[in-house]
């Protein structure tokens, strides 16, 4: 429950979402000093389904779509293939977005949206690393959860100019409960189908028109989320459509057992996996690696986000 800014008494009055039950904190007025809080939110930070009339037209595309946290529990499983080289691994239990984060989503916690192909339920695109990171602790903010990331104590990244040295000293809480990227490890482990072990190519099948928009399906364009077969954990366009960020800097694979790795502490490159609407099949598979400079940008990258825990 949340409470007074000015006083601390609990107060009253929250508002559930109608889709997806997603509670959420309105404008109040606490009833023993009458403080207010300073944030509103007319619309399900989750799925985006409005929670004011009045922004019913505006936002009507996005009740269409319910974006939720997938409880993912943990495991190992050996990463990687012949070609990329393999690691076993050890996760502990997370949860992730069912789709990679849409235009409405972001637009509303940002106030822009960046994307080249512009539509409310297509997955944002046009992304640098940055901006999936200033969105992570944007969102938990509004979400009334702990930022995960920060440089030195300040965790408004959006005030550090994108290519800054200040970015070198950007750190990550995995132990706060705030919106994050996932780490590599995390991502394969969830398109595999975590403990569900699915032994496919792609996230959900062997056959990628089942699963993703590609190079040969896709018609030059990214498409809604939610259209192709989801995977055994509900995790939709896992592969295809979008590449997606992930935290780690880029490394080769090792020999020794790892839990939890998230990447070495420095380097140039970040990791995207997944594959895109532009993408061959190779490129789309769920152990295939990519990486790009953190200010990368393109209408084929976007990101989901994940918490830890379930």
């Amino acid at each position: 429950m949340p409470t007074c800014i000015k006083c601390g008494s609990q107060i009253q009055g929250t508002n559930v979402c109608p889709v997806c039950r997603t509670p959420v904190i309105k404008l109040t007025k606490c009833s023993n000093c009458s403080a207010e809080f300073s944030q509103t939110f007319n619309f399900c930070p989750m799925c985006g389904t409005p929670l004011a009339r009045k922004e019913q037209p505006e936002l009507v595309k996005s009740s269409q779509v319910e974006m939720k946290m997938i409880a993912i529990r943990g495991g190992e499983f050996i990463m990687g293939d012949s070609t990329t080289g393999t690691q076993k691994v050890h996760i502990a239990s997370f949860s992730m977005s069912n789709i990679p984060v849409p235009q409405y989503l972001y637009r509303k916690i940002t106030g822009t949206n960046p994307s080249k192909i512009q539509d409310a339920l297509h997955p944002v695109e046009n992304v640098s690393w940055y901006d999936a990171i200033i969105f992570c602790n944007m969102l938990s903010e509004v979400y009334g959860r702990s930022p995960c990331y920060k440089v030195g104590s300040v965790t408004d990244l959006s005030k550090i100019q994108q290519g800054s040295t200040l970015w070198k000293n950007v750190t990550c809480n995995f132990a706060l409960n705030g919106f994050r990227l996932p780490t590599e490890a995390e991502w394969e482990f969830a398109a595999r189908g975590g403990t569900l072990h699915e032994p496919y190519k792609y996230a959900g099948s062997n056959s990628i028109d089942e699963v993703a928009w590609y190079g040969e399906n896709s018609n030059i364009s990214t498409h809604q989320v939610c259209q192709k077969k989801p995977n055994a954990l509900g995790l939709y366009d896992m592969c295809g459509n979008v590449e997606e960020w992930c935290w780690d800097f880029y490394e080769e694979y090792g020999l020794a057992e790892l839990r939890n790795p998230c990447g070495p502490n420095e380097g140039t490159l970040r990791i995207k996996r997944g594959g895109s609407w532009l993408d061959d099949d190779i490129q789309c598979t769920a152990t295939f690696r990519s990486r790009s400079a953190p200010n990368g940008k393109g209408s084929n990258l976007g990101f989901r986000i994940c918490f830890c825990g379930m």
